[in-house]
């Protein structure tokens, strides 16, 4: 982008009654953000929500002084600028009417044809969400997928953290300008977080991690995925509204169920009971419903080979009854194979994503498998 386009976009973003949805009405009618401003006004009257109002703050000369300070912290800070007309814009943000007009991030970000998925929950992690936060992101992690959260405390930093450990892409959206970490005790993380993937915002060096910002720190994090997850939440919360901005783009949103005297998943058994989340039990659940491609897994990952059976593989006791069922039987329904090896349905989803990224299963059309 022309430093002279960017400056007028950040003119632009300053015009007081100028929001995401406007600032792109007025673009998409005159061009460009700078056309904006040279645009006769009368011109602009037409426009669904143009009032004198506006008319008057588009005169506001401030606007450029702001903007000439912002873009001069930019270049000096090395900031990467992506703008919702971009072909690098985040695609999925694309379809949202809301979505920023401009993203500011660090780090080495890459979301070309990647699956993409937010991770959010309660600040206050039980030893229940790390087990299944770590045990979902650990079967996931051959599907390289990347891992999008806030980078706040609970659920967000534990996520991020299991993404570095298995060398995922993870992006920590952050609710503030990029010339400052909160909260300040995650700094120790930042350099990790830059090096496997990086910050995103939309909010400029001079903000403030104000409580507003979050909410719409939320829904740059529901609408950049293909899904969001919960993993715990009380009866309130940032992640539930996180969930239901994905819900309103129309993006799956998955819930960790819990006992209904737990107090951190009260949101997310309401979740599933209201059916404004699928219930996830494994990352099998997560796989089935994105309808994400198992065979293709490895060919997304720098360091994998292809899946094939892997010589001497060890199986689980549980996953050697149901790999000699299916030997002796040949391809089977899944609800059969349960059915026959006497397990739930729930614990076989799982278990045959596992013995299929070990390489001893495969899945057919139909939801049968069969041994390889």
């Amino acid at each position: 982008m022309k430093e002279q386009d960017l400056f007028h976009l950040l003119a632009l973003q300053q015009v007081d009654g100028v929001g995401d949805i406007m600032a792109k009405k007025l673009i998409n009618h005159c061009g460009t953000a700078s056309a904006v401003f040279e645009t006769k006004h009368s011109k602009l009257v037409g426009i669904d929500g143009f009032g004198s109002g506006l008319l008057r703050n588009l005169k506001n000369k401030s606007v450029f002084e702001k903007a000439e300070k912002e873009l001069l912290f930019i270049k000096s800070n090395g900031i990467d600028i992506t703008y919702f007309q971009d072909e690098n814009y985040p695609d999925r943000l694309k379809h949202c009417i809301d979505g920023p007009v401009l993203l500011f991030s660090s780090g080495n970000i890459d979301l070309q044809n990647k699956k993409i998925i937010s991770i959010v929950g309660t600040r206050q992690i039980t030893s229940y969400g790390m087990e299944f936060c770590r045990k979902l992101i650990e079967d996931l992690a051959p599907l390289d997928p990347v891992i999008v959260s806030g980078f706040a405390y609970g659920v967000d930093i534990f996520a991020h953290q299991l993404a570095i450990e298995h060398n995922l892409q993870t992006i920590g959206v952050v609710a503030h300008g990029l010339n400052q970490i909160y909260p300040k005790t995650h700094k120790k993380y930042v350099a990790k977080v830059e090096q496997n993937g990086g910050f995103m915002t939309e909010f400029w060096s001079t903000s403030n991690p104000e409580k507003e910002n979050f909410v719409r720190r939320n829904r740059i994090v529901a609408g950049i995925s293909e899904a969001t997850i919960v993993i715990e939440s009380a009866d309130r919360g940032g992640s539930l509204i996180t969930a239901n901005i994905a819900n309103d783009y129309n993006r799956d949103v998955f819930a960790v169920p819990g006992r209904t005297t737990d107090k951190y998943s009260q949101g997310c058994n309401n979740l599933i009971k209201t059916q404004k989340a699928n219930l996830l039990t494994s990352a099998a659940d997560l796989v089935y419903i994105l309808n994400w491609d198992i065979g293709n897994a490895s060919k997304s990952r720098n360091d994998a080979k292809p899946v094939q059976k892997q010589l001497f593989v060890t199986l689980e006791p549980d996953e050697q009854k149901v790999y000699d069922f299916l030997l002796k039987t040949g391809k089977e329904l899944m609800d059969i194979i349960a059915l026959r090896c006497d397990f739930p349905i729930y614990k076989i989803s799982g278990m045959l994503l596992n013995m299929e990224l070990k390489g001893v299963i495969r899945p057919l059309p139909g939801k049968f498998f069969e041994a390889i």
